[in-house]
């Protein structure tokens, strides 16, 4: 069985890590598998929206899978394969415009909190438990935990999280902004689902241009900010989609968009 399932369901795709048995923690199959999911919901123009989420009610991941990751540090350098986390991730460096939800289905710790602050919005299962729990095994939380939780909650909660390792409840990762709402487990997926179509709805260009503006404008000046937002603006104005947007309002009906 496959240790990440990757399918698609209309403009929608599905990533699903697929090792219950231990906690969906990440091997190198998932991966392997998990980056190209990335790029294949980067590269295909008919895929809108992703949703990201751990197999069974128990986890959404609880990081990297230590016994393999330890069984590699304790090979000879000389004889070793490459490193099971990737230079280049989701995490880190492999930036796709498409917005994508991690629907949280349980512990969600170590790896699998900085696979779910790689997504855009999180909604977490009312049973989920979130944490960066590497200083309790003497590492840091540094597939890119130590930078973007300060950038999600407030720092001295990011602080706090990163120097005990502690995992936090849903309604405490609410409260602290790290995920977007809370549901009972049942209806997560169909809550991302919902989600999904929203922003289906609107024009697929728009949508990642607006992604792109916040994440490359929160490292901005706002004045570069600005003149960012004006530049992409006028190249969205250009495309098929933005006539077609006032075109359906004023013959009231739903928009065709093409992605173009």
């Amino acid at each position: 069985m496959s240790a990440l399932i990757y399918e698609k369901k209309g403009r929608i795709a599905h990533i699903t890590l697929n090792r219950p048995e231990v906690l969906n923690a990440m091997n190198s199959e998932i991966w392997g598998a998990l980056l190209r999911a990335w790029a294949d919901v980067r590269d295909d123009p008919d895929v809108w929206v992703a949703i990201v989420t751990g197999a069974g009610s128990k986890a959404f991941c609880a990081g990297q899978d230590l016994k393999e990751l330890g069984a590699w540090l304790m090979t000879p350098h000389d004889q070793r394969s490459a490193p099971p986390i990737p230079d280049i991730s989701p995490m880190r460096g492999m930036q796709v415009w498409k917005p994508f939800i991690a629907a949280i289905n349980g512990v969600c710790a170590g790896g699998g909190l900085e696979l779910a602050m790689a997504c855009d919005i999180r909604i977490a299962a009312d049973t989920a438990r979130l944490g960066l729990t590497e200083v309790k095994r003497g590492v840091i939380a540094g597939n890119s935990g130590t930078q973007k939780l300060m950038r999600l909650v407030p720092f001295a909660k990011a602080l706090e999280m990163l120097m005990t390792g502690d995992l936090i409840d849903a309604n405490e990762a609410y409260r602290i902004q790290l995920v977007n709402r809370v549901v009972p487990l049942d209806l997560l997926i169909p809550e991302a689902e919902a989600l999904a179509i929203r922003i289906c709805k609107n024009g697929p260009i728009a949508v990642r241009a607006v992604k792109e503006l916040a994440y490359r404008g929160i490292e901005m000046r706002l004045q570069d900010g600005l003149e960012l937002e004006l530049d992409i603006s006028r190249r969205v104005g250009l495309t098929e989609d933005a006539s077609e947007g006032p075109r359906a309002f004023a013959e009231k009906r739903e928009p065709n968009w093409k992605g173009r």
